[in-house]
C-alpha cells in the first residue's frame, strides 16, 4: 500500500497517508464511487433518511414534538456550517495536499481552508439530530457521518483532525441549542398540525400528544420486568400483574419491592 513519506512523528499525517494510500492502490471505479459518495452520496442518503424518519414519526402519538426535532436536525446543520466560517478563517489551515504533494487528490480544485470539514460537520449534525428523535434512524445517520469523514480523508481533502473537529462542531451545535430549538419549534409544529397543512406534522387520526396513562403504564411494565430479572422470577407475577393493570386502564400501581414496599425513586420522573 502506498502511503506518505513523512519525517518525524505526525499522527495526523500518518493516518491521512494510510487512508489516502488506499486510493492509490484501488481500481479506478472504486475511486470514482468514493468520490461520488464523499461529495454527494452520503449527504443525499442522510436527506432520504430524514424523509423516512419524518414519515415514521408523523404516524405516532406526539408527532408535533418529534417533527420539531426532525426540523431541528437540518437547521442545526446549517447553523454549524455558519459557525465554521469564522473558525476556518481564524485557524487558516491549508488543505493537506499543499503540504503533502504525494497525496492522491481525487477531487481537485479545492481552494478553501481545511479545518474543520464542512461535510463532516453537516453529516454529524444531521445524524445526532436524528438520534435525539429516533435512535434507530440516528444510529444509521451517525454511521453515515462516520463514513463521510472517512471519505473526506480517503479523497485527500482533509486531515483526520479536520474531520474530528467537524464531528465535534456538529454535535455541539445540535446538543447545546436543542432545548431552545424545541421550545420554539414544538409550538410551531403544534399549530401547523392543527392547520390545513396538518398532514405534514401528523397523519390523520394520530393523537397530538402521548396519553399520560399509557406512558405511565409503559414505565411500570418496564420497571416490573427489570425488577423481576434482577431479584428473581418469584417476584415476576406481582410486577407483571401490576403493570398489566396500568396498561389496561385500571388503577396505575407501581411495581414495588417484595412485601408491597415501593421504590424510593420514581422512574417516570
Amino acid at each position: 500500500m502506498a502511503g506518505l513519506a513523512l519525517e518525524g512523528p505526525d499522527p495526523d499525517a500518518d493516518v491521512l497517508g494510510g487512508i489516502n494510500g488506499l486510493a492509490k492502490d484501488a481500481p479506478a471505479w472504486v475511486n470514482h464511487t468514493m468520490e461520488y459518495l464523499g461529495e454527494y452520496g452520503v449527504l443525499a442518503a442522510l436527506a432520504v433518511l430524514c424523509v423516512l424518519a419524518w414519515w415514521s414519526v408523523r404516524r405516532r402519538a406526539g408527532a408535533p414534538a418529534a417533527v420539531a426535532g426532525l426540523v431541528w436536525a437540518p437547521l442545526a446543520a446549517g447553523l454549524a456550517l455558519l459557525a465554521n466560517i469564522p473558525i476556518r478563517a481564524i485557524v487558516g489551515r491549508p488543505r493537506p495536499f499543499h503540504d503533502h504533494p504525494a497525496l492522491a487528490v481525487l477531487v481537485p480544485g479545492k481552494t478553501d481552508y481545511s479545518f474543520v470539514s464542512d461535510h463532516a460537520t453537516l453529516a454529524m449534525a444531521v445524524g445526532v439530530g436524528l438520534f435525539l428523535v429516533r435512535r434507530s434512524y440516528g444510529l444509521i445517520g451517525i454511521g453515515l457521518a462516520l463514513f463521510e469523514g472517512f471519505c473526506r480523508i480517503y479523497l485527500g481533502l482533509h486531515y483526520p483532525t479536520d474531520v474530528i473537529g467537524g464531528f465535534a462542531l456538529g454535535t455541539a451545535v445540535v446538543l447545546l441549542l436543542a432545548p431552545l430549538a424545541q421550545a420554539l419549534l414544538v409550538p410551531l409544529m403544534t399549530r401547523l398540525g392543527r392547520s390545513r397543512a396538518g398532514r405534514l406534522v401528523r397523519a390523520p387520526g394520530v393523537p397530538e400528544t402521548v396519553a399520560a396513562p399509557d406512558a405511565e403504564a409503559a414505565v411500570e411494565a418496564a420497571y416490573a420486568q427489570a425488577f423481576a430479572e434482577t431479584y428473581g422470577e418469584r417476584y415476576a407475577p406481582e410486577g407483571g400483574e401490576r403493570a398489566a393493570d396500568g396498561a389496561s386502564g385500571g388503577p396505575a400501581v407501581r411495581a414495588g419491592a417484595p412485601g408491597g414496599e415501593r421504590p424510593e425513586r420514581d422512574l417516570a420522573a
